[in-house]
């Protein structure tokens, strides 16, 4: 009969070994817990086909109003030819409300308290199964496939830590002859370098990273133009 098991010699640490794996492990957490913070949030505007930056700015709609106020100190400082604004349906709806998606409420907003000289279009996304940033983004880049805008390079306006996903599934949407850089409004909740002080700061930072490694390893998006690109589900038979 054949021998079903065999002796073979395990290492252990010992105490002094244990003690320092365990320092090193506790120091790679501070480490990695003071730069997950700032790359996530990290502000990387485009430099553009000429090195002058981008021609057009993106904003995501969800931004509060003082995220907003921040977009518009942005657009005073620089010139951008024009503002595009992505967004879908408020998730609380209420039939009083003036706006029904996000774009067109921060579109709105930009447009009574910014100066006028970038045109600022709202570019509103429907209701989906689909993720919702990305989904903005196929919106933005089929309106300038119907206005005949060639994009070139943006500059994705974002709020903390949320800003490395959206650019990541930008890029997906748009393709790779379109730079996409980043602008960040900052979290008014934590300091993104001491996230792991408070619970908001927990929860924005833990939940984001965990959703840029999924978007990384398992979003998928379905060809482009495809019925399932905008909605995450199988065309219909007709």
């Amino acid at each position: 009969m054949p021998a079903l098991f065999v002796r073979r010699s395990l290492l252990v640490p010992t105490l002094w070994g244990g003690l320092v794996t365990v320092a090193l492990l506790l120091a790679a957490s501070i480490a990695w817990g003071r730069w997950i913070g700032g790359h996530l949030s990290e502000n990387a505007p485009a430099a553009g086909i000429d090195g002058q930056g981008a021609r057009t700015l993106v904003v995501e709609g969800w931004l509060g109003e003082a995220q907003l106020d921040a977009v518009i100190a942005t657009l005073r400082q620089r010139r951008y030819e024009r503002v595009v604004v992505a967004g879908g349906p408020f998730e609380d709806w209420r039939e009083e409300r003036r706006f029904a998606t996000y774009a067109e409420r921060a579109a709105d907003y930009l447009r009574r308290h910014g100066d006028a000289e970038s045109p600022v279009i709202a570019a509103p996304a429907p209701a989906s199964a689909q993720d919702r940033s990305y989904l903005s983004a196929v919106v933005v880049r089929d309106w300038a496939d119907k206005a005949g805008v060639r994009l070139g390079a943006i500059d994705l306006y974002s709020a903390g830590v949320h800003a490395r996903r959206s650019a990541i599934v930008y890029r997906m949407a748009l393709g790779p002859d379109v730079e996409v850089g980043v602008r960040v409004a900052p979290a008014s909740e934590y300091d993104p370098a001491r996230w792991w002080t408070t619970s908001a700061g927990a929860k924005a930072v833990m939940g984001e990273a965990l959703s840029v490694a999924w978007t990384r390893c398992c979003f998928w998006p379905a060809p482009r133009g495809s019925f399932s690109e905008r909605w995450a589900v199988p065309e219909p038979a007709h």
